[in-house]
């Protein structure tokens, strides 16, 4: 369950990233409004999991002590992806992500790299 939800968050935080750098902000700012405009949506899906977890956190009900672990896991494992997702998978999109390659670039690249792997392939083979 928690997986789940962190990975939809995650994909909401990046994918409002990249509409603001398409719109032409740099990647800070990007990040920045991204995590403005996600804010409210993240934490209500977080808040709203983590109140329907209580009552089995609490060992309510018929044999609530033997759930009450895992709704205490699920709560915590909500709390520490939640604050992960607004604070830390924004810093390291940063630091992995320094500039935007252009679609021209990667075109040059990827055929020089199939230029390179066929010479490569070529001289292995008479070799």
């Amino acid at each position: 369950m928690v997986v789940g939800i962190v990975h939809k968050n995650g994909i909401l935080m990046l994918d409002s990233e990249q509409y603001f750098t398409e719109r032409g902000l740099e990647l800070r700012d990007a990040i920045f409004h991204a995590g403005r405009r996600r804010l409210r949506p993240i934490l209500m899906t977080a808040l709203a999991m983590i109140i329907g977890m209580v009552p089995m956190a609490l060992g309510l009900g018929e044999a609530g002590e033997q759930n009450a672990p895992l709704g205490r896991a699920v709560i915590g494992g909500l709390l520490a992806a939640t604050l992960a997702t607004l604070f830390i998978v924004p810093i390291g999109y940063t630091l992995l992500r320094r500039r935007t390659p252009s679609l021209h670039s990667l075109d040059s690249r990827f055929a020089a790299e199939a230029a390179g792997a066929m010479g490569q392939g070529e001289t292995q083979h008479h070799g």
